[in-house]
């Protein structure tokens, strides 16, 4: 992997020396998909980058790593241009210093690659309303993750505010497994669901999240209940004809299903990484209006 460093420096000379490495490692831009643009402090840096960079062997991207240091500083903006193979796309970390700090966009918006989406992704901590940031608005998907802020379930309880279709969270994407399971689960209709739970961790925002969805998907009250976790460890849903469905987990690897008047059956439901996430969302960079209802459901729930 190459790279190269730029001190006070500004968005035109890190363009050109991305093209000049291109052309020097015969690495075309027309090869990638998006960009990608995160959004994060020095101390998150070096696991965000790596989720992404390891999230871009999937979709080749241009990675530009907002990282806002000292605003008392004077105006500064340091650049850290990476590219080679173990680097699929581009990796570029820039570094921003005093009035720099409020207006990341301006800094951004030349290194966008032409005629691709955008998408933004905050690791750490986010905007209320990320549609309406400065590096939001440039943004077609916008990904949040309510477990990095200091009250993971008042940022979930949160992210309605300002909502618009492209804005996800990652408390949503780790439901994916388990939501394709409970989908599963209604192949054979178990008849109507009274009422459920879900339960997990103490400050899970996943937790409250999927009991909204099932609450909204079947029309019943599903509550919140805490365990001792990790993660999220089970739900457990009231059948009208009697009886209970529900999954449970608690190795954060392997589930058990069980269903009335059926054998239980072990099923895969592993924890993942954040470059998993996150190359989840990358897949789909239109609208997820099942999260955009799941969202508006919690945000009226009297727990929220």
């Amino acid at each position: 992997m190459t790279t190269f460093n730029l001190t006070d420096t500004t968005a035109s000379k890190i363009s050109s020396t991305l093209t000049q490495l291109r052309h020097q490692m015969g690495a075309p831009a027309v090869g990638m998909v998006l960009t990608l643009v995160v959004v994060c402090d020095e101390a998150g840096q070096y696991d965000a980058v790596r989720a992404a960079t390891e999230a871009a062997r999937e979709h080749p991207s241009r990675v530009l790593t907002v990282i806002k240091r000292d605003p008392n500083e004077p105006d500064r903006l340091d650049a850290e241009v990476r590219m080679g193979e173990s680097s699929p796309g581009e990796v570029v970390l820039l570094r921003l210093y005093g009035r720099l700090t409020e207006h990341a966009d301006s800094v951004i918006s030349p290194l966008l690659l032409t005629d691709t989406p955008v998408v933004a992704w905050w690791p750490g901590d986010a905007p209320p309303a990320p549609s309406q940031d400065a590096v939001g608005r440039l943004a077609t998907r916008r990904i949040t993750d309510a477990r990095a802020a200091a009250d993971s379930l008042a940022a979930i309880a949160g992210r309605h505010q300002g909502y618009l279709p492209g804005d996800t969270d990652l408390a949503w994407t780790r439901l994916t497994a388990w939501r394709s399971l409970l989908a599963s689960a209604f192949d054979r209709p178990p008849g109507r669901v009274l009422s459920g739970a879900v339960y997990g961790a103490a400050g899970n925002p996943s937790v409250p999240l999927l009991a909204a969805w099932l609450s909204v998907r079947l029309n019943a009250s599903v509550e919140v209940a805490e365990s001792v976790g990790p993660g999220l460890t089970e739900v457990r849903l009231t059948l009208a004809e009697g009886g209970e469905l529900a999954i449970s987990r608690t190795d954060a690897r392997l589930a058990t299903l069980s269903r009335p008047g059926q054998p239980n059956r072990r099923v895969a439901l592993a924890r993942r990484p954040t470059s998993e996430l996150l190359a989840e969302e990358l897949r789909r960079l239109d609208s997820d209006d099942v999260y955009g209802s799941a969202i508006q459901w919690l945000a009226k729930s009297p727990a929220s």
